[in-house]
């Protein structure tokens, strides 16, 4: 079992920046693709970004281009998701997957793909 919690989020101006942390607990010697998602309230869950296990690989959705980095850190902090320039689009609550894999170089963008969430972190960017 691998517990996930992010933190990070907050309240930002449009064209601000935030940082968000994903930390990781339990079982966290086998490989993981990491992913960040994000959910609007009633909307499902879209793909923010991922990493593949060996850290190679990466991939964002295409409003997310240019202005968010998806980074490896360490076993206790994997993933780290660098967002910049936000915009009032960019508001919802964010949420760090893990995906339990063998395949170093193996990213997923669908939320049935994973097997490990967080409980997510808000970020609201005002206009």
């Amino acid at each position: 079992q691998v517990q996930l919690s992010e933190s990070g989020g907050g309240l930002v101006q449009e064209g601000g920046s935030l940082r968000l942390t994903c930390a990781a607990s339990g079982r966290t010697e086998r490989g993981f693709a990491m992913g960040w998602f994000r959910q609007r309230p009633g909307k499902a869950l879209e793909f923010v970004a991922v990493v593949s296990w060996s850290g190679t690989i990466r991939y964002y959705r295409d409003s997310a281009k240019g202005r968010f980095t998806i980074s490896v850190c360490n076993a206790e902090a994997p993933v780290i998701l660098q967002m910049n320039s936000l915009k009032p689009d960019d508001t919802p609550v964010y949420y760090c997957a893990a995906k339990s894999t063998y395949a170093t170089a193996a990213i997923f963008t669908a939320p049935d793909d994973y097997d490990y969430w967080g409980q997510g972190t808000q970020v609201t960017v005002s206009s």
